[in-house]
């Protein structure tokens, strides 16, 4: 019978009877968080508008007897206007959140995917990169301890000549152990740039060739390693 409260960010959401919505969240302090929003798709609702994907919101819940709490009360902290008014940064918004609510766990804390989310969002919605999901992406697999090698050979280790790409072999290649998909440099580069810790730079850069081959390569690896596609992996492209 407990209330809590918590900052999070609206994941999904689907109908339940004839007036409620099932809200799925992204919480800093809780994990992955389903719950009921009474009466939230009447037009009086208190806050129907706030508990839309994407929506950065402070929430209070009531703990429910089930695996669905009860949202009490809702405050707007982020609505992310540029990604919102823009049809592109939407659908990579919603790549985005389709992939945390796949590798979160419910009610298993996970401040790290929180903020992970929540940056990559506002990175959206200050500047539309061609590289901001399949960094995402990325930094989603190293999150979760699988994240791809791109220093060296995942097979032998030599540290040169680096050109392939096969995810289920532990990332980049070498030319004697290459298989899977090729590897230009420059995709190697922007690799090692989001993975190394220059995101920011990354970011900065024009679309080119490469930031599409790593678009492909961030999402064939997060794919094999969700085991399932992405329904809003391509959506955005």
């Amino acid at each position: 019978m407990s209330l809590y409260r918590d900052q999070g960010i609206v994941l999904r959401t689907y109908k339940l009877g004839e007036a409620d919505r099932i809200v799925v969240f992204c919480t800093r302090g809780h994990g992955k968080v389903r719950a009921v929003a009474k009466g939230v798709r009447k037009t009086r609702s208190r806050f129907g508008g706030r508990l839309e994907p994407t929506s950065h919101v402070q929430l209070q819940l009531h703990r429910g007897r089930s695996e669905l709490d009860i949202v009490t009360q809702v405050e707007s902290v982020d609505q992310f206007r540029e990604v919102r008014e823009d049809l592109g940064r939407l659908g990579k918004a919603m790549a985005m959140l389709e992939a945390v609510d796949r590798v979160g766990v419910d009610r298993e804390s996970d401040g790290a995917l929180y903020r992970m989310l929540l940056g990559g969002l506002r990175a959206l919605d200050a500047g539309d990169s061609a590289l901001v999901v399949p960094a995402f992406y990325l930094k989603l697999l190293v999150h979760d301890g699988v994240g791809p090698e791109v220093g060296e050979c995942a097979s032998c280790g030599a540290d040169g000549d680096l050109s392939a790409f096969d995810y289920g072999s532990g990332g980049a290649l070498c030319r004697n152990c290459r298989r899977g998909t090729p590897l230009s440099p420059g995709a190697l580069d922007l690799m090692r740039m989001v993975l190394g810790g220059s995101l920011s730079a990354a970011l900065a850069l024009p679309p080119s060739p490469a930031t599409s081959e790593v678009e492909h390569l961030a999402t064939t690896a997060i794919e094999h390693h969700l085991e399932r596609c992405l329904r809003a992996a391509g959506a955005y492209s």
